[in-house]
């Protein structure tokens, strides 16, 4: 089956159609920046043109930088607070609408570097934020949100997120002290067989991963940054299979 999946993110949001079978896009991504403000109808609005830009008329799956229950958003973190509270599902024409680190550890699990893994699996996300999709035996734990954590006495995303090491100039084996210390942490409280680290930064897992020293085995994803797509339109052909 063929879903079209958009990812939102803090600073591009992207779609393709993805064939969900095989894990794959099946044409080349649209990439619109987010619009500043990111207020629900102007993100709206890019959503719609990735439809038309793709003449899509089939299942959408979208994904949400923050937590979402049942199509309603709960947080909005790193987008406008506005979304608080606003039926996302219903805003992108009955979507399926799920957090965004969620929907890329899907993909990971599926066609990735988790695929296979019994036990406890952490697809952690590095970018504007840090997401975060927790796996028990391949079953998804939705909404966790990990980057919130406390470190220091702020949320752990305020020191190792992929923006914050371009914010202030950070060379790649400083940002992956912090990398490590936050790893470690998480480490702590879940014991995980195994961490994948996706998100933008996954691309450049050579300069920076050498530097991260802990027990659990961390890998970058398989999928880069095509994940979330992936995930969305993957989440979307589930709930559509077992509508009919």
């Amino acid at each position: 089956m063929n879903v079209l999946g958009i990812d939102i993110g803090g600073s591009g949001i992207k779609g393709a159609p993805v064939d969900t079978k095989a894990g794959e896009l099946v044409e080349d991504r649209l990439r619109i920046p987010t619009p500043e403000p990111s207020s629900p109808p102007a993100v709206a609005k890019v959503v719609k043109s990735i439809r038309a830009h793709f003449g899509w008329t089939g299942p959408v799956g979208v994904t949400f930088p923050g937590v979402v229950v049942d199509g309603v958003v709960r947080t909005a973190a790193n987008v406008d607070p506005s979304w608080v509270g606003v039926d996302a599902a219903r805003l992108f024409g009955e979507a399926t609408v799920l957090n965004d680190a969620d929907a890329a550890g899907l993909a990971e699990m599926s066609f990735g570097c988790g695929r296979g893994h019994e036990g406890t699996v952490l697809v952690l996300t590095f970018g504007t934020g840090i997401g975060s999709a927790l796996f028990i035996d391949g079953v998804l734990v939705p909404n966790t949100e990990l980057g919130h954590l406390e470190l220091h006495g702020k949320d752990a995303e305020h020191r190792a997120s992929s923006r914050v090491r371009e914010d202030h100039e950070m060379s790649w084996d400083k940002w992956g002290e912090r990398v490590e210390e936050y790893l470690k942490h998480v480490e702590m409280l879940f014991s995980p067989a195994l961490i994948v680290i996706g998100g933008g930064v996954s691309k450049k897992a050579d300069k920076f991963l050498p530097h991260v020293h802990i027990d659990t085995p961390v890998v970058p994803a398989a999928l880069l940054n095509q994940a979330g797509i992936i995930g969305a339109a993957q989440a979307a052909a589930g709930l559509a299979r077992r509508a009919h």
